[in-house]
């Protein structure tokens, strides 16, 4: 198919007057245009050539964003929604009685709701969701306050004249289905993701600034180059002087990636090291020290403090980790696992089926048991 003949399709599959066949047509069209190792197109021209079709569709971009997934699915003809084929999935049907049980059941599962936990020094655990805005203790000379917008807070009460043998230290743990921004005592902003958590001392003494994390945050760090900010995470640790960047460290993931937007970073494990410029992301595999750096991409990487998942050619195993941190679900595979490119966007307060109504539609088969859904075989 041409991409006159494409873009023609599009038009006609919005305003309702395609056939079936035609329908099955644009589809196979779209997942053939996209699926991995393509030859002939590089990223760029795909990407390219999606933008292109996307400004012709007779809608405007504000509007979608209000609409359904499954209506901006077809608005964009199928561009923004979960998307993607690879060389080795068989596109079918996916309505049979069976999975349309399981997206039925999946429509209960609903993003948690649980409360973000902040831990002190001497142990004792404060339920963020229920506490009141305002002071909520103190720890040496600072008073933790929750804020107006639900924030967690340090503020001094006088000059810190604390050492190293009397330093608290506090932990904030998201639930899943939660995200949490605190401001550490230096200035520092932490977004924390869901099934998160970061520890940290409540006065920074000494010739840095060390916190560890797990799961994933996003940094503002406050700047001070005489002393550094360190963040450890799975055996990695990265130093700055002043910076925003983003940690993705989930445990079960298999491997930690930072990424910059702005200023310069340092990334450490064991022996290895590796310097980071704007727009770049380091990986590092939790199994051993070796860092690959490439260029990144942005707005996929941060997606979730924007309140979205977004995906470009993740595979089957990369979606449904971030599902499972997001709904408290259980992720089984019965068999080898489907190898799918899947590119698109969700809102992360849409249930599971939103999610799971698309892959139904690539043909991946699934069960759900309460929280708890297998992959099938295919």
């Amino acid at each position: 198919m041409q991409r006159e003949e494409a873009i023609d399709l599009i038009r006609r599959y919005n305003a309702g007057t395609c056939s079936e066949d035609e329908k099955r047509l644009l589809l196979s069209w779209y997942l053939q245009f996209e699926q991995e190792n393509l030859p002939n197109i590089s990223d760029a021209e795909r990407q390219a050539d999606l933008e292109k079709i996307w400004d012709t569709l007779p809608v405007r971009q504000k509007e979608i964003r209000k609409l359904s997934l499954w209506y901006r699915a077809a608005a964009a003809a199928i561009i923004l929604a979960f998307i993607s084929i690879s060389i080795y999935l068989v596109v079918r049907p996916g309505d049979d009685r069976s999975q349309q049980t399981a997206l039925q059941k999946s429509s209960a599962i609903t993003p948690g709701t649980g409360s973000t936990v902040l831990t002190l020094g001497g142990g004792e655990q404060i339920m963020l969701k229920s506490a009141k805005n305002g002071k909520l203790t103190t720890q040496g000379n600072f008073t933790i306050t929750k804020t107006a917008e639900g924030h967690l807070a340090y503020e001094a009460n006088q000059k810190t004249q604390g050492t190293s043998e009397n330093l608290a230290f506090n932990s904030v743990t998201t639930p899943t289905g939660v995200t949490f921004e605190l401001m550490l005592s230096d200035g520092t902003k932490v977004l924390l993701d869901a099934a998160s958590s970061i520890h940290y001392p409540v006065a920074f003494n000494g010739n840095e600034r060390r916190v560890e994390i797990t799961g994933q945050a996003y940094f503002e760090v406050a700047h001070n180059k005489l002393k550094p900010f360190k963040v450890v995470s799975n055996g990695q640790t990265v130093e700055v002087l002043g910076t925003h960047f983003n940690i993705n460290a989930y445990q079960d993931e298999g491997m930690t990636k930072t990424t910059l937007l702005e200023g310069s970073v340092k990334i450490s494990k064991g022996e290895k090291v590796a310097w980071l410029e704007p727009g770049q992301q380091s990986v590092t595999a939790n199994a051993d020290d070796k860092i690959t750096v490439n260029n990144a991409d942005l707005e996929t990487a941060i997606a979730w403090k924007m309140g979205v998942f977004q995906f470009k050619r993740a595979d089957l195993q990369t979606v449904m980790h971030q599902l499972a941190h997001w709904y408290n679900i259980q992720v089984l595979y019965e068999s080898t696992i489907p190898k799918v490119a899947i590119t698109g966007k969700v809102p992360r307060n849409a249930n599971a089926s939103h999610v799971l109504e698309i892959l139904n539609k690539l043909g991946i088969k699934f069960r759900v048991d309460d929280r708890k859904i297998t992959i099938l075989p295919n």
